[in-house]
């Protein structure tokens, strides 16, 4: 369910389509995100999920980022 949330958020922020978008993909090499983009996204997820992400270190892939969200919830 997080990760159906999180490819929205991140084919939204990234004007991607969403099937690009896979828990392999590597958010700033496959899809071309700069660190802006990345800090933008992990706000949307924040707010949409109520969750506080500390640090980008070691969010690579979009399936770091659901696991990291379903870890705080």
């Amino acid at each position: 369910m997080s990760f159906e949330k999180i490819q929205e958020i991140i084919a939204e922020e990234l004007g991607k389509d969403v099937e690009e978008i896979k828990l392999t993909t590597n958010i700033q090499e496959d899809l071309e995100a700069d660190s802006l983009d990345l800090f933008q996204i992990i706000n949307e997820i924040e707010d949409e999920f109520d969750v506080k992400i500390e640090t980008e270190d070691g969010i690579t892939t979009v399936e770091d980022l659901v696991k990291y969200v379903e870890k705080q919830a």
